[in-house]
């Protein structure tokens, strides 16, 4: 199969889940033999242009038409079976899903977060739950400033979502939802359930299991308010005040946020700050956690450091809500602690230091969990399911086909001029 992927990969300065999603699925093709190729854009490369280009940036959000044309160009050309899109902001935009349309290739798309139906695509203001664009016209969000705490930046989005909210419904064959919660939010907000299938995402084998209960807890990703990083850190001052747990808090990542954590963390015996880790270091990290805290105030699409614990046998300490409820089997997989709430995150660490013979029977449960559905085998079956399903969408059904080359006749591409003769 020939997949040409989409994706605006996010700044190279902090963690980014969604890059290292399409990392590994691009890697996940390749080594079975598929064809996948990337057309992406970096938004590191803002930073280096010129005063009036990073003036323009902006005005992108909605529409490039630049990247329309460059696209369709190389669709011509190359002729894929699919478009995977991911993400398209901020210098893709949703033009890519019109180029898919000017030349017949059929598309899916990963819905990584909310965008959506909220500007941010996290349904979440003020460090509280929030809905109040779902459904509706996305001027809420900039009335309160929700990208970055500014109206102004705010604008682009809610633009892109308002004018291009059919295109992306009517333009994509197939959406992959990564958790069932995830599509229950979008289902409710009038997105089209047909087209939305769920698929978690996989995380590699990463070689290495936990051996023993482990030298530390830790919390691994974006150093983030939405993360719940100052939730954690006051059920770790609770917990010190009280005599400890018996082993260190480690805290790995970037984000804005960072100063404030290596302010806390400095001078303490029971707290480390690392900063951003490679994968190499993160993969080590894991491997010798009692547990993972994942105590997000936002709901949590997926949680991909929840899954990245299970494949090394650690359990996990989550928010009960999101995501995270169908990802940790509560008492066997992991503990789920009440959200936003300090005291229940503090008891949950407790009991799952306390007592380190339940933590490693947790952490055996939790690779059984990972063997079962997050595996790459797995992630490879339902990614090419859902490939074949779009293809099949696009031309009407029936079976998957080899692409038609230029200048040939077959009664896919016929299927394909048919469906774009109303685009």
């Amino acid at each position: 199969m020939h997949v040409l992927v989409v994706h605006n990969r996010y700044s190279s300065g902090q963690p980014s889940g969604e890059n290292n999603v399409v990392d590994q699925e691009v890697g996940l093709l390749r080594e079975a033999g598929h064809r996948a190729e990337v057309l992406e854009r970096r938004s590191d490369d803002i930073a280096r242009r010129s005063l009036a280009g990073k003036v323009a940036v902006p005005l992108l959000v909605p529409w490039n038409p630049a990247v329309r044309a460059e696209l369709a160009a190389r669709l011509r050309t190359e002729r894929p079976d699919v478009v995977h899109v991911h993400n398209v902001f901020p210098l893709l935009s949703p033009a890519v899903l019109a180029a898919c349309a000017d030349v017949g290739v059929p598309v899916v798309a990963t819905l990584h977060n909310y965008t959506q139906v909220c500007p941010p695509g996290t349904l979440q203001r003020d460090g509280r739950p929030c809905g109040e664009c779902v459904g509706s016209a996305p001027l809420p969000a900039v009335r309160h400033g929700c990208y970055r705490g500014s109206r102004l930046a705010t604008v682009p989005l809610a633009v892109s979502l308002a004018v291009n909210r059919r295109r992306w419904w009517s333009g994509v064959e197939r959406f992959f939802c990564i958790s069932a919660a995830q599509r229950d939010v979008l289902v409710r907000a009038g997105m089209p359930a047909e087209r939305l299938a769920v698929k978690h995402n996989f995380v590699p084998d990463p070689g290495a299991l936990r051996v023993g209960a482990g030298e530390h807890v830790l919390f691994l990703g974006r150093l983030a308010e939405a993360k719940g990083l100052r939730l954690l850190m006051a059920a770790w001052d609770a917990l010190a005040a009280d005599g400890g747990v018996g082993v260190p808090l480690v805290v790995a990542g970037a984000g804005p946020l960072e100063g404030e954590v290596a302010a806390w963390a400095a001078g303490r015996q029971d707290v480390r700050h690392l900063g951003l880790c490679d994968r190499a270091e993160s993969r080590a990290l894991l491997a010798r956690s009692v547990a993972v805290v994942a105590p997000s105030t936002w709901l949590e699409a997926f949680g991909l450091v929840v899954v990245e614990a299970m494949a090394a046998g650690v359990p996990t300490v989550a928010a009960g809500h999101g995501a995270f409820v169908e990802l940790v089997e509560d008492g066997v997989t992991g503990l789920l602690h009440r959200p936003g709430e300090a005291d229940s995150l503090a008891s949950c660490i407790r009991r799952i230091t306390a007592d380190p013979a339940r933590g490693q029977a947790m952490g055996q449960a939790a690779r059984r969990r990972y063997e079962q559905g997050f595996s790459p085998a797995v992630g490879l079956e339902r990614l090419v399911e859902g490939y074949r399903s779009a293809i099949a969408e696009r031309s009407g059904g029936g079976d998957f086909a080899p692409p038609v080359e230029p200048g040939e006749t077959a009664s896919r591409g016929d299927a394909r001029a048919s469906a774009d003769g109303g685009q």
